[in-house]
C-alpha cells in the first residue's frame, strides 16, 4: 500500500515525468508525489499513465496522465503546456522515457528501428528540456 510522506519534501511542487507509465518512471513519480508533488505522467502508453495516475490518487496525491510519443516535438510541448494550465507551473522534469529498443545483431537490424530507438531515447530527452525550460526558468527552477 502507498501513502504519503509523513515528511514532505516537495510540497506543493509540479513535476513532470516522461515514461511514468512504467519502471523507473512510475516508481520516481509516485515517490514525488508521495512527498507533496503534483506529478504529470507522460507516456505513450496512456492505460499504464492512467494506472499510476490512479494509484497516486488513491493516497491522496495529485496526478495528470498525458498520452504523448517524446520523439514528437507537438506532442511534447502539448503535454509541457497541458501541465503547466493544470497545475500552474512546473519545478521539477525528469526526462525518463526511454526504450531498449529492438534487440538483434546490428546486421539484422532495420534502419528505421534504430532511428526509432535514437529518436525516444535522445531526441525525446531534448525535446523534453527544450519545452520545459522556459517554465522553469519562470519558477526560478533554471537560470
Amino acid at each position: 500500500m502507498t501513502t504519503q510522506a509523513s515528511n514532505p519534501r516537495l510540497p506543493g511542487k509540479i513535476a513532470l515525468v516522461t515514461g511514468g507509465g512504467s519502471g523507473i518512471g512510475r516508481a520516481s513519480a509516485i515517490r514525488m508525489a508521495q512527498h507533496g508533488a503534483k506529478v504529470a505522467l507522460v507516456d505513450r502508453d496512456k492505460q499504464d499513465a492512467d494506472k499510476v495516475r490512479e494509484e497516486i490518487e488513491a493516497f491522496g496525491g495529485e496526478a495528470l496522465s498525458i498520452d504523448a510519443d517524446v520523439s514528437v516535438p507537438e506532442e511534447v510541448e502539448q503535454a509541457v503546456e497541458q501541465t503547466v494550465k493544470q497545475f500552474g507551473g512546473l519545478d521539477i522534469v525528469f526526462a525518463n522515457a526511454g526504450i531498449n529498443g529492438v534487440v538483434t545483431s546490428i546486421e539484422a537490424m532495420k534502419p528505421e528501428e534504430w532511428s526509432t530507438t535514437v529518436d525516444i531515447n535522445l531526441k525525446g530527452t531534448f525535446l523534453t528540456v527544450k519545452y520545459a525550460i522556459p517554465h522553469l526558468k519562470k519558477k526560478g527552477a533554471v537560470s
